[in-house]
């Protein structure tokens, strides 16, 4: 079952139970329960196809599931569809402004499709339009990748929603303006609003209240990113050594170790029971022809945890 410790008593805005969808052969989500309360971040953490936008077409009543219920601020995802679509605001993953408009024309436009306007709800997005005011007369289609991303949020937030999906927001956009987008969704949590969004980058999912690890259409675990990670329950170890394609292969066959992946410039390990020495290893390596072996414990993230979780099939 779903964790709601993070909700206590916020008035619930999102919650879907046993959700499934499939395309043709492809089971796109497989169950898929969640509850979000007012003025939470909750991510969906995973790689693409895990069927996170479909999940979130789904809850913007863009598509209908093939079982299970949905809701979201307590109206019902196909009966209630158009009260849905009045109060959250939505950000898809491809850019889908109106690329030959500019900055300015964007947000009048989405202002009066709502029936409002930039100056009703001025106070809700100036933080993030006086950092792309400047270019307000330019082309939506001439501006950076953050920039863009940053007058997609504007434009979801122009009505004020009280409800914002945000569909891998930061994807193709630079560090800095990835910073700075998830400093603005913490500005806005404090002013009360739900936000559902989904990341394939694990590093993001420790600036979120909770998340769910997703795989496959199907949540690995739901919970605090810190609680997931501390419950990780077994040893982790780093490995580094002269032929890093090698060792991945060499580590999966020595009989102590129960998984291993590739992380960057190194592998982590974990082990069936009891871990061998640090020295065991390292000989095990030498009389495989690997030099400067480097071995040390470490402490594991979210990307360790969904990797244990998503099982051993994944090393193949």
């Amino acid at each position: 079952m779903v964790s709601t410790s993070a909700i206590n008593t916020k008035m619930l805005a999102i919650k879907a139970e046993h959700i499934f969808k499939k395309y043709k052969k492809v089971q796109a989500l497989n169950g898929v329960s969640l509850e979000v309360g007012e003025g939470e971040i909750f991510g969906i953490i995973g790689p693409d196809g895990a069927g996170k936008t479909t999940l979130f077409r789904i809850l913007t009543t863009l598509i209908l599931a093939d079982e299970g219920t949905a809701s979201v601020n307590g109206f019902d995802v196909v009966k209630q569809y158009r009260n849905i679509r009045e109060c959250v605001g939505y950000m898809p993953g491809r850019f889908s402004l109106y690329q030959d408009l500019t900055v300015e024309e964007n947000l009048t436009f989405f202002a009066t499709v709502f029936r409002t306007t930039i100056e009703e709800n001025y106070e809700l997005i100036k933080d993030i339009y006086v950092q792309i005011e400047p270019f307000k007369t330019r082309k939506a289609g001439a501006l950076s990748g953050g920039m863009k991303q940053k007058l997609a949020l504007c434009c979801a937030l122009i009505h004020k929603p009280t409800v914002l999906f945000l569909d891998e927001p930061t994807t193709g956009v630079d560090p800095v303006s990835r910073k700075e987008f998830w400093n603005m969704l913490k500005r806005l949590k404090k002013q009360g609003i739900a936000i559902l969004v989904s990341t394939p980058y694990m590093d993001e999912a420790s600036l979120c209240d909770r998340i769910a690890l997703i795989q496959n259409g199907q949540f690995l675990k739901t919970d605090t990113p810190q609680n997931i990670v501390s419950e990780f329950g077994t040893e982790l170890w780093s490995v580094k050594s002269n032929q890093m394609s090698k060792l991945l292969n060499d580590l999966r066959r020595f009989e102590a170790v129960d998984t291993c992946f590739a992380f960057g410039d190194t592998h982590h390990i974990t082990f069936k029971g009891t871990p061998p020495t640090v020295e065991e290893l390292t000989d095990f390596l030498h009389t495989l022809g690997h030099k400067y072996v480097y071995i040390r414990p470490i402490e594991a993230n979210v990307e360790d945890c969904f990797m244990r979780l998503s099982g051993k099939t994944l090393q193949s």
